[in-house]
């Protein structure tokens, strides 16, 4: 048997966060992690590689509520999501740490508030290379500069903004994980990066962390489940899949960072003797309260007006955040996207020629309207019995998203669009994955402590968006480096 100090398994922004933060301390640290990198390769600027023939995404499939099979939004690899994620690094709102009433439902308190996390905000910002301006959104919580300034717009969404601003909104620039190396161009969204400029968990965690005498990284490896001593009290070994055998490793310390819907799989898959409905369950609620932001694309068209934007995605409005022009209730946060490209449309509707899509989507702006998913216990993952994951969903908060989006649709009308297109995911959204394994101060009430550490289990931590009490309407990786910046400063006081 192998054996380390520390066992991370996954590597994106939890896992590979928290691994950079430990890797100085010399302890042994095993990453584990199911895929391989992402090689760079001319695919991965290439819309058809990456949409059509899905040339990164996972091939395994998962069921939905009606039992029926689809694939995933998700990749394996080294940095996980990160890689394919569009970089925008949102800190939460101070009052989305506190409960919040909706037209659809009640968003719950956290067990830390702002204040508990604004140091750890600081320090993940700076290690994704974070571009922002503060002191322009309407709803940011107090803090200083950010450590790079922002991303300017385009011409074409330089002139939206300012008539944005006619229409009394307060538009501000997009908070972005972009480095230096960046040439800003148009398959940043949903593609993996080329040339390594975008800020994700391999460049910006891993391969600091691996860098590392003490840090080893088994690709191609997946964590099957994990084992307990008889008391059921602690992790005894992790069994890992790699080079066509099981075998199994151990070691003091055990973190599951695999994603809100795999990490919650892997509690459920590892039930034992002590933990009969999965371990880590005495609440009953692994795999419960899963959320996902309800999310609409939306693309303004006018047939005479062409963007030229090569690199869109700049700019936010937060207006409606809080409350609606006509309603008091919070509505959510709208963004701009990156370009969309005409074989992505084909997608959604394969029967419309290319060239068609092609030049619709050279006259379209493209944008993202997000609302608070909120938490409910029927809202699930569960594992059967062949090991397959299931995802019982439905989106809820629905009449205020729909606001959400009728207001966007006014918005665009103003700024001249002829027409308005949109496209949502609804019941099979697995962007954005979180509260599987939510964290509290009550064991009857949560899965994990405030530290993220399992009360069933005293050598268990799970960092990654899992630990969501509530998924807010901001995009969550910037929170879920910040927890694990933060796990890592308490594990290293704890003297693990």
């Amino acid at each position: 048997m192998h054996t380390f100090d520390v066992i991370i398994i996954g590597s994106g922004a939890g896992g590979g966060t928290i691994a950079r933060e430990l890797a100085p301390s010399g302890r042994r640290i095993l990453i584990v992690e199911r895929g391989d990198f992402i090689p760079q390769e001319e695919q991965n600027w290439n819309p058809t590689a990456v949409w059509k023939d899905l040339r990164y995404r996972t091939t395994e499939t998962w069921l939905d509520a009606e039992g029926q099979p689809f694939v995933p939004y998700t990749h394996y690899c080294v940095g996980g999501n990160t890689k394919f994620w569009g970089t925008v690094l949102f800190r939460l709102r101070p009052e989305d740490f506190k409960e919040t009433e909706h037209l659809d439902g009640t968003s719950p308190a956290w067990p830390i508030d702002y204040d508990t996390l604004a140091p750890f905000y600081d320090r993940a910002e700076r290690m994704y290379d974070v571009r922002g301006e503060a002191g322009v959104d309407p709803t940011e919580g107090p803090r200083g500069p950010f450590p790079r300034p922002p991303v300017p717009h385009a011409r074409v969404v330089g002139d939206i903004v300012e008539r944005l601003r006619q229409q009394g909104l307060h538009p501000f620039p997009l908070p972005l994980g972009l480095r230096d190396n960046c040439v800003l161009c148009n398959t940043c969204n949903s593609f993996p990066c080329k040339i390594h400029a975008k800020s994700d968990a391999e460049v910006c965690a891993v391969r600091p962390a691996t860098a590392n005498a003490n840090v080893t990284l088994w690709t191609n490896a997946f964590a099957r489940r994990l084992i307990t001593d008889s008391t059921g009290r602690r992790i005894e070994s992790v069994e890992v899949e790699r080079n066509r055998r099981v075998e199994k490793v151990s070691a003091p310390l055990v973190i599951v960072s695999c994603g809100a819907v795999n990490s919650a799989a892997l509690l459920l898959k590892s039930a034992g003797n002590q933990h009969s409905r999965g371990l880590a369950n005495s609440s009953g609620l692994v795999g419960k309260r899963y959320m996902a932001h309800l999310a609409t694309m939306m693309q303004g068209f006018h047939p005479f007006r062409v963007n030229d934007t090569v690199f869109q995605k700049t700019v936010a409005i937060n207006d409606f955040y809080w409350k609606g022009p006509k309603s008091p209730y919070p509505l959510g946060q709208i963004q701009s996207q990156g370009r969309t490209h005409g074989v992505m449309a084909q997608t959604v509707v394969p029967q419309v020629p290319l060239w068609a899509y092609d030049a619709w989507v050279a006259r379209g702006v493209d944008w993202l309207a997000m609302t608070e998913d909120l938490p409910k216990v029927d809202n699930r993952v569960t594992v059967g019995n062949d090991g397959r994951i299931q995802l019982h969903y439905e989106p809820n908060n629905l009449r205020a998203h729909d606001r959400l989006v009728k207001e966007m649709k006014n918005i665009l009308r103003k700024l001249g669009f002829w027409i308005v297109v949109e496209h949502s995911h609804r019941t099979k959204n697995t962007t954005h994955q979180c509260g599987t394994l939510v964290f509290g101060t009550n064991p009857d009430e949560s899965v994990l402590d405030i530290h993220c550490k399992a009360h069933d289990v005293d050598n268990l931590y799970v960092v990654d968006a899992s630990f969501f009490p509530s998924s807010a309407a901001v995009n969550p990786g910037l929170t879920i480096v910040a927890q694990a910046i933060r796990v890592a400063d308490h594990l290293k006081h704890q003297g693990h």
